[in-house]
């Protein structure tokens, strides 16, 4: 296999952006459905029946995460510095959040006291609503630029705060992010489910399809406002790694200047529009099936948009502009990349033929009468 170090990088950025994809839309059900798990169990049977839906397969679900996380390290291990930096305190409390996900699964059902499985009911609901909520937020604060930069030693300074990460337009970022999940979780739980939780899942997803489309249509009016960013000098794609060999400029409206150069990357926004609503119709006729793949779309599309409006920005600098990471200058080496590549292509084709196998087997609906007899071994 011989790529020049361009076709590499871009490969790598095509890559991690699969890996954050996959996760959202593996792991992405799966939060949804822990976040509407205290709104649509009316009951202890039927919030045991929701939890069994997702119950053997959240796990796998997470490998998305760790893999995307990963990838990052080792591909560009100077975005993964400035990231587990600047985002420390969130990402410290995404971890804590997602730390109650497993012991709420393993622990709710062991006792039978309605308080001790209301807690970890509410344990759940936050295990699933922090972790999509601060990905949303962090997607915001990467367009809107991080304030970092690194002196002539390549040192990295994070000069913003944790409550600096809540700006306005990182929160609509976020509602993005939670009611996309939602719905898709929505979806997930139409397909598990029958009866009164179907009923309302099915209202979930009207409700939420509605919210996704509008708060990412109001998303793309303010990044259209917003001061983008663009690189200036002239970049050579294939050289070693060298974050300060470049000027940026930043400018309102700079974030849509690749939408200018290929006008057909606007069939990720706009595609992402009409599978939002394919899926709010699917829904309604009771296609769940059909509505699970388009919701699917949906957030990979969103992802898409946001991943093309960005490049090839990795992390932009809004303290130091020439500071910002891009997939040029940010990556690992030549050999590093390749080495990666082949690692990728062995083991990424056997976790999706496993993910396909496991979820094909576990396929069936979850019903009130399967927690009763198998009440020994549901949670």
């Amino acid at each position: 296999m011989i790529f020049d170090y361009e076709t590499m990088r871009l490969i790598w950025w095509a890559l991690l952006g699969a890996l954050l994809i996959g996760f959202a839309i593996t792991g992405g059900f799966d939060l949804g459905v822990a976040t509407l798990l205290p709104f649509l169990g009316k009951n202890d049977t039927e919030r045991r029946v929701i939890i069994n839906s997702v119950g053997a397969t959240w796990e796998g679900n997470q490998v998305w995460l760790v893999t995307a996380g990963g990838a990052l390290f080792a591909a560009w291990p100077l975005a993964y510095s400035v990231a587990f930096s600047g985002f420390y305190l969130a990402l410290l409390l995404t971890l804590s959040a997602l730390f109650l996900r497993p012991l709420g699964f393993d622990y709710r059902s062991k006792l039978p006291s309605e308080k001790w499985r209301r807690n970890w009911d509410i344990a759940l609901f936050a295990g699933g609503l922090v972790p999509a909520l601060i990905f949303g937020v962090a997607f915001g604060n990467l367009l809107e630029g991080v304030p970092f930069h690194f002196n002539n030693e390549m040192r990295i300074f994070y000069t913003g705060s944790f409550w600096g990460l809540l700006n306005p337009f990182a929160i609509v970022a976020g509602v993005v992010s939670v009611s996309m999940i939602v719905m898709h979780g929505g979806v997930y739980l139409q397909m598990k489910t029958e009866g009164d939780i179907y009923e309302r899942s099915k209202t979930v997803v009207t409700i939420f399809s509605l919210i996704t489309l509008v708060v990412f249509g109001l998303a793309g009016i303010w990044i259209a406002n917003i001061d983008g960013y663009q690189i200036s000098s002239i970049v050579s794609p294939n050289t070693y790694s060298d974050p300060l060999a470049k000027t940026v400029i930043k400018a309102p409206g700079l974030w849509l200047a690749n939408y200018g150069h290929y006008p057909i990357l606007w069939f990720f926004p706009v595609l992402a529009f009409v599978t939002g609503l394919i899926t709010l119709i699917l829904s309604k006729i009771n296609r769940p099936g059909l509505a699970f793949i388009s919701s699917s779309l949906t957030l990979a599309l969103i992802i898409l948009t946001a991943g093309v409006s960005m490049f090839p920005f990795l992390i932009p600098s809004s303290s130091e502009l020439n500071s910002s990471l891009t997939i040029w200058d940010a990556s690992s080496s030549l050999s590093t990349l390749k080495i990666m590549l082949w690692v990728t292509l062995i083991f990424l084709p056997i976790v999706l033929t496993y993910t396909s196998w496991a979820f094909r087997v576990l396929r069936g609906k979850i019903t009130l009468d399967h927690i009763h007899q198998n009440d020994h071994t549901a949670y």
